[in-house]
């Protein structure tokens, strides 16, 4: 399996559910994602300007291809309302042939 032929997830937290919801519409319409599982509920705990904090946020997992990684990030941090929003993307090992056949023909 070629790097071209590889599934990948992009993880990112946002503010809130409907944040989460609205950008992967866009990234949905732009043919960047297949899918996004969001998660409204999730509890982040992180060091932001010196300082630990705790926050609750939501979260969204993206589907995708390697092709549309690097798009796809970038275009997200255009989207996303943070200043400096986490945002991890990375290619994955093992992908049924079905999955990615509904991938790439979702992706087209």
């Amino acid at each position: 399996m070629t790097a071209e032929t590889k599934a990948a997830l992009v993880w990112c937290p946002f503010c809130d559910a409907e944040s989460a919801r609205t950008i992967a519409g866009t990234l949905l319409e732009e043919k960047l994602i297949a899918c996004a599982n969001i998660m409204p509920a999730i509890e982040s705990v992180f060091e932001w300007q010196g300082k630990v904090s705790s926050e609750s946020e939501s979260a969204a997992l993206f589907k995708t291809t390697a092709e549309h990684l690097d798009a796809l990030t970038r275009r997200l941090e255009e989207l996303h309302p943070y200043e400096t929003p986490a945002i991890v993307g990375w290619l994955v090992d093992k992908t049924p042939p079905r999955t990615m056949e509904w991938l790439n023909e979702t992706l087209k």
